[in-house]
C-alpha cells in the first residue's frame, strides 16, 4: 500500500504561485492530487501548472485574493465545479505570505495591517470557508499552514512578520482540537531559511551569515526539500494520527543554541 497516494484527492493551495507554495503544490500533484492554484492574477501561477501538467498531473489557476472572504468562497465554489465527480476539496495549503524589516519604531498601522492580514487574517479566513466545508462533508480532510522558524521564538527585524506567523501557529493547534471530531487534521510546516522573493530583500550579507551560523547543517534549504512534509501531511494514511503539529524543516535552526 502507497501511504503517500493522493489519488482522487483534490487540493486548493493558497498561494501555489509562490517558490514554497508552488513547490509543495507539484509535489501534491506528483503523487495524484488534483491542484487549484492561487494567486492574486491567476496567470502569476502558470509556470506552476505548467510544471505540474508537463509532468503528467493535473491543475488548474483561479485569480484570489487571499484577504477577502467574498474571493474564496467564490474559490471553493469554482473548485468544486471544476473537480467534478471528486465530490469535494480534501487538502488545503496555506501559502500566502510577506514581509518587512521595517525596525519596530517605525512600523506603521498600515505595514502592520498589510502583513497581519496577509499572514494571519487570510489563513483564519481559509479555514473558515475550507474547514467547514470538510467538516459539513464529513470525509475528514488536512489543512496544512505554512509557518515561520520566526513563529517562535522570534527574529530580529521582522517583528510584525513573527508576530503574525505565531498566529498562525496558535490557529493551527486551536483549530486541531476544533476539527478532530469530524477527522479534519490542522498541521502546520515550520520552514527554516529557504530563499524566496519575499525574504531576499532581508537577506543582508551579515544576517546571511547569521542564519548559517545559527543552522547546523550550514547552508539554505531548497523548496523540494519542503516537498516531502507536505505530501506526509496531506496524506490520511501516512498521518491520520497527526494534528495539531507543528514539523520543523529547518536544517536543525530551531535546534541550536549555543
Amino acid at each position: 500500500m502507497d501511504r503517500f497516494d493522493l489519488r482522487g484527492k483534490t487540493a486548493v493551495v493558497i498561494g501555489g504561485s509562490s517558490t514554497l507554495g508552488g513547490a509543495m503544490a507539484e509535489a501534491l500533484a506528483e503523487h495524484g492530487a488534483r491542484v487549484a492554484l492561487t494567486g492574486r492574477k491567476a496567470e502569476n501561477a502558470e509556470p506552476v501548472r505548467a510544471r505540474i501538467e508537463s509532468a503528467g498531473g493535473e491543475a488548474r489557476c483561479f485569480a484570489v485574493e487571499a484577504t477577502s472572504k467574498a474571493d474564496l468562497e467564490r474559490l471553493l465554489e469554482e473548485v468544486l465545479q471544476w473537480s467534478g465527480d471528486a465530490g469535494g476539496v480534501d487538502i488545503l495549503l496555506n501559502c500566502p505570505g510577506v514581509n518587512s524589516a521595517t525596525p519596530f519604531f517605525d512600523i506603521t498601522e498600515e505595514e502592520w495591517d498589510r502583513i497581519m492580514s496577509v499572514n494571519a487574517k487570510s489563513v483564519m479566513l481559509a479555514c473558515q470557508i475550507f474547514g467547514r466545508h470538510m467538516v459539513d462533508r464529513g470525509q475528514g480532510g488536512s489543512i496544512i499552514h505554512l509557518s515561520s522558524a520566526s513563529s517562535a521564538p522570534p527574529l530580529s527585524k521582522v517583528f510584525a512578520y513573527s508576530a503574525s506567523k505565531a498566529a498562525v501557529n496558535n490557529m493551527t493547534q486551536f483549530l486541531a482540537r476544533e476539527f478532530a471530531p469530524a477527522r479534519v487534521r490542522v498541521n502546520a510546516i515550520v520552514p527554516g531559511f529557504f530563499p524566496a522573493e519575499q525574504n531576499r530583500a532581508i537577506l543582508s550579507e551579515e544576517r546571511v551569515a547569521a542564519i548559517m551560523g545559527h543552522t547546523p547543517m550550514g547552508r539554505f534549504g531548497d523548496p523540494k526539500e519542503l516537498q516531502g512534509a507536505a505530501v506526509f501531511l496531506a496524506s490520511d494514511k501516512a498521518s491520520g494520527f497527526v494534528t495539531g503539529t507543528l514539523l520543523r524543516v529547518d536544517g536543525g535552526f530551531g535546534a541550536m543554541t549555543i
